[in-house]
């Protein structure tokens, strides 16, 4: 069981590399919440855990969700992943998605109990995700609003790790100005999915929908470009706030010019596995941008430096 369980998450779910970015993610939140409020010393060790330990058990929900609603394009045109070739089955991951839920149910109560309003929120658009929202047929013939209403989770679950910050203070409503970091999560999730969905054309699979097969290559770059642009550009907004914005613009020009020249070799010839340089930009790209927005403008005011 053990094996089943780590070939899953090597092939499904590499802890080894979503962590990194899951912890920036999380810690990054926590910290750019305390600044917005104007707390200028590192935020305590439990909230820090309960973000990172909740966001972690909610993108691994996200992709338990993938296998369920998955589960009959899988069958047909990817036999090869996990559930579909008998690895593990449905209901491991049933019983894998209720641990997740015991776990963060225990965390918000252990952190804040008034935490439980946003998790059951968030619980409830996972669920609607997982179903499709009852229109499957309709969202996709639709990639665009398929993949808003998607992404729509990324504020929810950036809400909720920014709340182990501001709740457990006695607020009652999120600090003026996170709405611009809720908008930064809304658009790099956009920018992560089509960049991880960018591919040469001998590596396109039949009946697995990716943005260069929807749009053709140069569109599906452009776009991917479009929305580093649009995250950039609330990120600047939302490092106005806590009095970071020209390191994080020096920041997001260099790592931007990247990211073009990324595309722009991808785009220079049909070359198998090149699509695999825009995916990792787009990792690089949410790792140093987190980081740069919340955790280390935190640090370096807590050594004086900022």
């Amino acid at each position: 069981m053990a094996n089943r369980w780590w070939t899953y998450q090597r092939e499904r779910f590499p802890l080894f590399a979503h962590s990194p970015v899951i912890a920036a993610f999380s810690l990054s939140a926590v910290s750019y919440s305390a600044l917005i409020r104007g707390t200028h010393h590192l935020p305590a060790w439990k909230p820090c855990v309960v973000a990172f330990a909740s966001s972690f058990l909610f993108f691994l929900q996200l992709r338990i969700a993938d296998e369920f609603k998955d589960l009959e394009e899988d069958a047909r045109y990817r036999p090869y992943r996990p559930v579909p070739r008998g690895l593990i089955s449905l209901r491991d991951l049933g019983w894998l998605w209720a641990g997740c839920i015991l776990v963060q149910l225990a965390l918000a109560l252990w952190l804040a109990p008034r935490l439980v309003v946003l998790l059951l929120l968030t619980w409830l658009y996972l669920g609607l995700m997982s179903k499709e929202f009852f229109a499957r047929r309709w969202l996709k013939a639709r990639p665009i609003t398929y993949m808003v209403t998607h992404m729509a989770i990324m504020p929810l679950v950036d809400l909720y790790t920014t709340a182990c910050d501001w709740v457990p203070t006695g607020s009652v409503r999120p600090p003026h100005g996170l709405l611009w970091f809720l908008l930064v999560s809304f658009f790099n999730g956009m920018v992560v999915e089509i960049g991880r969905k960018i591919r040469s054309p001998q590596d396109e699979e039949t009946g697995v929908e990716t943005y260069s097969f929807l749009w053709g290559r140069r569109n599906a770059v452009m776009a991917w470009w479009g929305m580093l642009a649009c995250t950039a550009g609330f990120a600047y907004v939302a490092a106005r706030g806590i009095g970071f914005a020209r390191p994080i613009l020096f920041l997001l020009l260099v790592l931007f010019f990247a990211a073009v020249a990324v595309g722009v070799y991808f785009l220079q010839g049909a070359v198998p596995k090149r699509g695999k340089f825009v995916e990792a930009m787009a990792g690089v790209w949410s790792l140093l941008m987190y980081l740069s927005l919340g955790f280390i403008p935190m640090v370096l005011q807590q050594w004086g430096v900022a």
